[in-house]
């Protein structure tokens, strides 16, 4: 059966070394990387959050993900058996990883509270979507990435700034076309937006500053056109 962490403290268990026995010293090491922002969506975004562990990774599996369904956010991770598990870690130093998985953690919470908001897949006052054409879903998809990206970097830009260079120039590598998330995923309109921390100022909303932003790289990008 899959394993459920349905609540806060019930996450807590599962990353612990109580629970090593049934979850890998993987799964416990990127729970354990991601444990601040999960708290932080649960304790003080109050979003609706589950966590899952797959027992075993199915072969188009990514290590994580989120999905939506009756009302939750399902955060799902599928390290189990996934031999392209530590891809996108790839040429990170070990020392910086946990890093990486942060943020990877603090994107998915931004998809999340997108599905919260009932905004996923809409566009904001003033624009509109471009004329319909087959690529409509991979670009609703794209900029959905990009507001999740933005979310990640705030998060770091917020918590640990003077990681920001390093984290941004390794999500920028991530996203660039022809590399490991292209297509949906090719956000670089939206990490332009962001060179350096200062760009997220302390004292403002994250989510105020991430929506400026990204309403910045929809100009940017052809997903959306302004009205």
């Amino acid at each position: 059966m899959i394993k459920h962490c349905l609540s806060l403290s019930a996450l807590i268990l599962c990353a612990s070394a109580l629970q090593a026995a049934e979850l890998t010293a993987q799964e416990i090491r990127w729970l354990n990387a991601g444990s601040s922002v999960l708290a932080y969506a649960r304790q003080t975004l109050q979003l609706p959050l589950d966590i899952t562990v797959q027992p075993q990774a199915r072969a188009s599996d990514v290590p994580l993900a989120l999905g939506y369904q009756d009302g939750r956010c399902k955060l799902v991770l599928s390290l189990r058996g996934n031999s392209h598990s530590e891809d996108v870690l790839a040429g990170v130093p070990p020392e910086q990883q946990s890093w990486m998985i942060e943020a990877m953690v603090a994107h998915e919470i931004g998809h999340c509270w997108r599905y919260a908001q009932g905004a996923w897949h809409s566009l904001p006052a003033g624009f509109e979507q471009a004329a319909s054409t087959p690529e409509m879903a991979l670009q609703e998809t794209r900029r959905e990435e990009g507001y999740a990206d933005l979310v990640a970097l705030a998060w770091i830009a917020q918590r640990q700034p003077q990681r920001y260079p390093i984290v941004l120039q390794w999500m920028t590598q991530v996203r660039q076309p022809g590399g490991m998330t292209a297509g949906s995923h090719s956000t670089l309109a939206w990490l332009q937006q962001a060179p350096t921390a200062q760009v997220f100022a302390a004292g403002r909303p994250w989510q105020q500053q991430v929506e400026q932003l990204w309403q910045q790289g929809l100009q940017h990008d052809e997903c959306g056109v302004l009205r």
